[in-house]
């Protein structure tokens, strides 16, 4: 009998180190061991998307710098689960990856940074990349180190977020009614009520059947996402409306980045960064693409009131279940800040 429990406890330690992988073990633990350091990347998007692309570019860059030492593995489409289970994955000590953006850190314990999600709060670009070189976002990486995250690369464009629909959005009163698929955060659920949708969470895997199945009328995102996910052939009206300028972060688990080395933090890093960097100049090359793509497969692409889609947004940061959430006089703090002051 005795034997039997030994071996019984042999396998589900060899099980539990299989399942647990590079993370379990720690960076140094495997070094040390002569094995690659796997690290594993999940997100929503379709392989062909240039969130895709670039994340095959940093895993060319990771396993260069590193000369093999670290390998990356891509799982794309959900192939992992949804981001808030790889999120609970990264924070059980899982060597694990995923993107998200201020919305989602919000709704993880750093409240102030759902401000980043909200609707036209960047004018350009180069506004947000004044907010990243600021000492609040500084303080707001400590704050989200403190729950569990640690951001990599904070630099990547994932793009200005459009909107595609059944029924055609032409002015924001067109927005009334409509049942617009949204992330599952409540800035992002708030930006969409401010403007007279009705929001509905869902994952991204699962927009397509909904939005067949009259569950949805429209979704929003990225044109390359939109384009990547064919959503375009249940949903004919792609209106720019552009209501957020979206930075995202690639991050992993404090317990995992703490248990690399040095040099594999580096290696991890540097190649993190310089792969947003490469995705950053494909950005505008493959929006107009997309955008040409669409037409020519049957989509009006509707052109808007930009001004008036901001007036009818800016009642967002008044709104009490928002500045509640907040900092007193955040929207102030981050306005100076996106002007590099």
């Amino acid at each position: 009998m005795r034997k039997i429990e030994i071996l019984a406890l042999v396998l589900i330690l060899t099980a539990g180190t299989v399942f647990a992988g590079a993370g379990a073990q720690g960076g140094g633990a495997q070094a040390a061991a002569g094995k690659p350091l796997v690290v594993q990347i999940g997100y929503e998007n379709n392989p062909g998307e240039l969130v895709d692309l670039a994340i095959h570019e940093w895993k060319r860059l990771l396993e260069q710098k590193s000369g093999g030492a670290m390998i990356m593995e891509i799982f794309p489409s959900s192939q992992m689960g949804t981001k808030n289970e790889i999120i609970d994955q990264m924070l059980a000590g899982m060597n694990v990856i995923t993107l998200a953006d201020g919305a989602f850190f919000a709704d993880r314990g750093v409240p102030d940074l759902g401000i980043t999600m909200a609707p036209y709060l960047f004018a350009t670009w180069d506004e947000a990349w004044n907010l990243l070189r600021s000492e609040w976002w500084a303080s707001q990486m400590k704050l989200l180190e403190g729950k569990g995250l640690k951001v990599l690369a904070a630099n990547f464009i994932y793009g200005d977020r459009h909107t595609l629909t059944k029924r055609p959005i032409r002015t924001v009163d067109d927005f009334r009614g409509l049942k617009l698929r949204v992330p599952a955060n409540t800035i992002q659920v708030k930006g969409t009520e401010v403007m007279g949708a009705n929001p509905t969470p869902l994952p991204l895997g699962e927009v397509y059947t909904a939005l067949q199945q009259g569950v949805i009328d429209g979704v929003e995102n990225p044109l390359s996402v939109l384009y990547g996910g064919k959503f375009h052939e249940v949903a004919k009206y792609l209106t720019l409306d552009g209501h957020i300028k979206l930075l995202t972060s690639w991050f992993c688990g404090t317990t995992f980045f703490n248990s690399l080395s040095p040099q594999q933090q580096k290696w991890l890093v540097d190649s993190g960064v310089e792969a947003s960097e490469w995705n950053n100049t494909q950005y505008e090359k493959i929006t107009n693409e997309t955008i040409a793509k669409y037409k020519a497969e049957g989509v009006e692409v509707i052109n808007v009131d930009i001004p008036a889609f901001q007036a009818k947004a800016r009642s967002f940061y008044d709104m009490p279940e928002i500045k509640s959430m907040w900092t007193a006089g955040l929207y102030d703090i981050v306005s100076r800040a996106k002007s590099g002051k």
